[in-house]
């Protein structure tokens, strides 16, 4: 059962990629029993700063922190995994739900993730169709199936 909480909660994709950012945000879209909407930051210093409602995120007026994090493992300056532990390290932030998206298989990508807090591992399929098929999982989980806490 969606709860009317849960339909509304931000997803953040914190994706450096435009093409994979954008392939995210179509699949997301396609599925039409949700419309949650989604932000995006572009690197891991850039999400810090929105998910602490920093320069130069201090002056809008955020909703509310995101319902769900979907991060890239690889990018420059501060890493997803680097920007993982910052948020499970965080009381305010550690309750968001952490999908890690990245094209790492690597056993020790998988470990380091699930060591930091990571609340799931996916490898981003190659086909369009896999794709937005896992897109569309992900999003009903999180939003149609777990309880999320309500306060953020």
């Amino acid at each position: 059962m969606l709860s009317d909480y849960a339909a509304v909660q931000d997803i953040l994709i914190i994706e450096d990629n435009e093409d994979d950012f954008e392939a995210t945000e179509r699949a997301l879209s396609k599925n039409t029993t949700l419309a949650n909407p989604i932000q995006r930051c572009r690197d891991g210093l850039e999400a810090w700063a929105y998910l602490r409602g920093e320069e130069p995120f201090s002056g809008l007026n955020l909703r509310a922190l995101p319902g769900l994090i979907l991060l890239d493992l690889n990018m420059p300056g501060l890493d997803g995994l680097k920007l993982l532990k910052r948020i499970k390290g965080q009381d305010d932030l550690k309750k968001i739900p952490v999908v890690v998206m990245t094209t790492s298989s690597e056993q020790e990508d998988v470990e380091g993730c699930y060591r930091a807090g990571a609340n799931t591992y996916v490898q981003k399929p190659v086909s369009w169709t896999e794709f937005t098929e896992a897109m569309t999982r992900l999003q009903e989980y999180w939003f149609q199936f777990a309880l999320l806490p309500k306060e953020r």
